[in-house]
């Protein structure tokens, strides 16, 4: 089963027996075994019942809030796990350390080499594309990260990379309808931005989970700067899954014809786009698919999902950090 995504607006989250039920306009929507679910995500409004709400917290299955257009609320989890000696290790680490000066590059290194394979690998099937200078510029964005001491420099680098993958990232696009030109957010004002976007924020809860399941604070990362409320650590080891996972759903999405243009609503003040109730859904079952998805993993050389992969290199970052690694290692797809 996974995890379970609630879009009916004023559904009802309740539990019987052993079972998740969700409820809306007097019809049963969902009715499954607890064992089966990973985690929840209620998009817009809903109610939950209070033995729900303690059954999900006994059973360490998080639950999270987002609005309808995909926008971060909140989650409600069970205390971190008791692995205090991890923790501890993590805020050693913090600041300027060498530490953290590795898990940035690693991080950086990881979200940057699979832009520049995401774009090599459409320039391999559509020869007609013109991505060279965005694969050089990416080139040269990731040849000085190893001898890079700075963090802000490092995030320099990021933000030169990152400009050079969005500049031609609407070659990418092959479908009449839809195009990109920038990356634009809060809110974001065409079809494609709308879905990477709601992508980032479905991926932000399953990284997030991942984290906590190995016992690391969220809240303190290396790459991301700490602020109130913000859970750094999880939106660095998001990084390197954003092209991987969310950006290759936005495109097969796009390219296959799954969405279509009529699949989009637009605000008429803010001009703010996002998806209809059916093209929500739609993205939704596509995310859950590339979730469940295997690959063989590049460092253990076994087969493995998207999904178990967010644990996987969460428990190799846990393991740089107790310094029984002499790296972390970034998942790098070719």
């Amino acid at each position: 089963m996974g995890t379970v995504y609630i879009t009916q607006e004023d559904a009802f989250i309740g539990k019987t027996d052993e079972r998740l039920k969700v409820r809306a306009n007097q019809k049963t929507l969902l009715d499954v075994p607890l064992i089966k679910v990973d985690g929840i995500v209620v998009l817009g409004r809903a109610t939950v019942s209070p033995a729900a709400m303690i059954e999900l917290l006994e059973r360490q299955i998080p639950l999270t809030f987002l609005t309808a257009t995909g926008r971060y609320l909140g989650r409600l989890e069970p205390p971190l796990t008791k692995n205090v000696l991890l923790r501890s290790a993590q805020w050693s680490a913090a600041g300027d350390t060498e530490a953290a000066v590795q898990i940035a590059r690693s991080v950086i290194r990881g979200k940057l080499k699979n832009y520049r394979n995401t774009l090599m690998r459409a320039q391999r099937d559509y020869p007609h594309l013109d991505l060279k200078a965005g694969i050089t510029q990416l080139e040269q964005a990731i040849a000085p990260i190893d001898t890079t001491d700075a963090i802000d420099s490092l995030r320099g680098l990021e933000g030169a990379g990152s400009a050079a993958y969005f500049a031609n990232f609407g070659q990418l696009i092959r479908q009449e309808g839809f195009t990109f030109c920038t990356r634009n957010r809060r809110p974001p004002t065409d079809p494609v931005n709308a879905l990477l976007s709601f992508g980032y924020a479905l991926l932000r809860h399953d990284v997030q989970s991942a984290i906590n399941i190995v016992g690391f604070d969220p809240y303190l990362g290396y790459l991301h700067v700490q602020r109130y409320g913000r859970p750094s650590l999880a939106l660095d080891l998001m990084e390197e899954f954003r092209p991987l996972v969310v950006d290759a759903v936005v495109l097969s999405a796009v390219n296959r014809k799954s969405l279509t243009p009529e699949d989009f609503t637009t605000e008429p003040i803010s001009h703010a786009v996002a998806l209809s109730d059916e093209g929500r859904r739609t993205f939704l079952r596509l995310y859950e698919q590339k979730k469940q998805s295997s690959f063989s993993h590049p460092v253990l050389n076994k087969k493995c999902t998207y999904q178990e992969s967010f644990e996987i290199q969460a428990r190799l970052l846990a393991k740089f950090l107790m310094q029984q690694t002499d790296k972390y290692p970034p998942l790098i797809i070719k």
